[in-house]
């Protein structure tokens, strides 16, 4: 059962409360990984203990730290890069692909920091955790008017403690959301690397604009591109300058 308790960093605190926020915080955000010595953030947690930053301010360090990046931003399909963000700061699945589509479109246009900071200054992110809260698994409550579609998709991302989210590459959601459906709750998967199924579909990227365009109009530009060749096409188009107005998928 995932997990959904609420952790916060009171004052005055101790430090044995310090160090279980501290892990608290690198499992949520990290997707429960084994973190060698090495790779903690010496630095943030030493703020974060000194009271020189919140823990807002430690997640925010931790989603921006190369741990995450290489793990979630580098080897992961997009697709599962943005649910994954959803998931690690804000406890929920993603609710439309406008919301996805919007979310690549701002790491592509702003880069990587932006994506991250847009999730953690944006008022839900507020509203739910504030500025000492550990972010937790919100979608797993079952809530008066909230809709059985956000549960199980928030199972469909979170299979229990047993989960590493790195281990998986390929986008759980993309289906449903694309086509406004439900995920069915099923037991969880032992091939951890996933079918790669999500990464045969294919979706159509929208341009406006490119350097190679005529000079006298501005023009739209579509793309069609399977999910495992969406990295490279997004890179090739920020090469030529165009602007990327959405990303859908083709159903």
């Amino acid at each position: 059962m995932p997990t959904m308790t609420a952790m916060e960093l009171r004052t005055p605190r101790t430090q044995d409360e310090v160090q279980a926020i501290i892990r608290a915080v690198y499992k949520q955000v990290l997707g429960n990984p084994h973190i060698m010595e090495s790779e903690r953030l010496v630095t943030a947690e030493s703020q974060l203990a000194d009271g020189k930053i919140s823990v807002r301010e430690f997640v925010r360090a931790v989603g921006k730290s190369e741990f995450y990046r290489s793990r979630y931003f580098e080897k992961c399909a997009p697709y599962r890069f943005v649910e994954l963000n959803f998931k690690h700061f804000l406890g929920r699945p993603p609710q439309s692909q406008a919301e996805i589509s919007q979310h690549l479109v701002r790491c592509v246009a702003e880069g990587y920091d932006a994506e991250i900071d847009s999730l953690i200054d944006s008022e839900e992110y507020q509203s739910a955790f504030g500025e000492n809260i550990v972010p937790y698994n919100r979608g797993a409550k079952t809530e008066v008017g909230k809709s059985q579609v956000t549960y199980n998709r928030t199972f469909a991302l979170d299979r229990g403690p047993a989960q590493i989210d790195s281990a998986v590459t390929a986008s759980q959601l993309v289906y449903a959301v694309a086509t406004n459906s439900s995920n069915k709750i099923q037991p969880a998967d032992v091939n951890l690397g996933g079918s790669g199924e999500a990464n045969k579909k294919r979706f159509k990227i929208v341009v406006q604009g490119s350097k190679f365009d005529s000079p006298r109009r501005v023009s739209r530009t579509e793309y069609i591109v399977p999910g495992d060749r969406m990295t490279p096409q997004i890179q090739r188009i920020n090469r030529t300058s165009g602007k990327i107005v959405s990303i859908t998928e083709i159903v």
